[in-house]
């Protein structure tokens, strides 16, 4: 059983964030919460007045991660992407009944697909698989391989109807890969059942994806530090209220191949990891939206990038790119990133 972690500021830390000098038993006090799921470690900060309800809280919260991921995980065989995948390639092209998570996730996700012209493209499934296999292996793909992976990756064969939660693949050996869109869209699931429960004043971070609610006690805002390329102390930060930041880059996922420096962000037009070093920044009003939209600006052209985060009412985008070891780096910004930024 995962063991749930429980911090509680001492009282002269709470006095500052309160900024006042004496607390009484009904201050909130802030909670901090951690535990593995979805390849990485979910942290859950609140504010309440007491341990054993923190305790609980935090519970549910962790309970709502794991049914999320039980949903979207592309490393389970049980899971019911997975399942859905599965009874597609047994009978191609019919119309499976799905659970409410996965068909709004789904959604989500064919929402930025389309947004995206595919640069996000959450069929990416097949090239996601075959590019595992050549990490651990430090081989690169076939082109024949990579040629078959292609064939079965384009949003534009799934079909999704909303209203009565059914999902229709039109290709067999499809794949759906939720890992540019999930942990996003969990935070934000696990934000929304903080909030029914009183505990609006929280963060919930999967890593780099960050979702955050009203600010905390005697705060205007969360203050997030953005992590820079290679090593040193992060020169940026954002403050954000309910709102959501999500950073992705290839600093520790990615693999050397005769020279080449491959990106754990793969190209669905081209079935090929990025080369280079970059690290995407995306602010949104929600982690599903930041969580993809990082892909988008990775992805794309930087000027196309800003011209996409531009039309998305409340995002912004930081953007650093190192085409090589030996280059210097060169930061792109869309024109809202400035309002957000925090004094370091």
């Amino acid at each position: 059983m995962n063991r749930l972690v429980a911090t509680v500021l001492t009282p002269f830390v709470i006095a500052v964030l309160l900024g006042s000098g004496q607390l009484s038993a009904a201050d909130p006090r802030r909670f901090e919460f951690e535990e593995p799921h979805m390849g990485t470690v979910f942290r859950i900060v609140f504010y309440d007045t007491d341990k054993d309800d923190a305790i609980t809280t935090a519970t549910a919260a962790f309970k709502r991660v794991r049914e999320l991921e039980a949903v979207m995980s592309d490393y389970s065989p049980s899971s019911e992407v997975m399942k859905l995948c599965v009874a597609n390639d047994r009978d191609p092209g019919k119309a499976f009944a799905v659970s409410d998570d996965l068909a709004r996730v789904l959604g989500h996700a064919l929402g930025t697909s389309k947004l995206s012209d595919g640069a996000f493209d959450v069929t990416v499934g097949p090239l996601s698989k075959l590019w595992r296999e050549a990490r651990k292996a430090k081989t690169m793909p076939g082109e024949e391989q990579r040629t078959a992976a292609l064939a079965r990756v384009g949003w534009q064969n799934v079909e999704l109807d909303r209203e009565k939660k059914t999902v229709r693949l039109k290709l067999p050996g499809m794949r759906l890969d939720f890992g540019g869109i999930g942990k996003g869209f969990a935070a934000d699931e696990v934000l929304s059942m903080l909030k029914k429960k009183g505990r609006s004043q929280a963060l919930v971070a999967a890593a780099g994806d960050i979702t955050v609610g009203d600010p905390p006690p005697g705060k205007d805002g969360w203050v997030i530090d953005i992590e820079p390329i290679g090593k040193g102390k992060p020169t940026k930060a954002v403050k954000l209220a309910n709102a959501a930041v999500s950073t992705s880059g290839d600093l520790f996922q990615f693999v050397e191949i005769g020279g080449v420096r491959y990106s754990h962000l793969l190209d669905p037009k081209t079935g090929l990891g990025l080369t280079g070093f970059r690290r995407a920044t995306v602010i949104a009003p929600t982690g599903w939206q930041a969580d993809s939209l990082t892909k988008v600006v990775s992805l794309l052209p930087s000027a196309e990038a800003v011209k996409r985060i531009e039309r998305i009412e409340k995002a912004a985008m930081y953007l650093v790119v190192k085409e090589n070891a030996d280059a210097k780096k060169v930061a792109t910004a869309s024109s809202r990133f400035s309002s957000f930024v925090a004094e370091k």
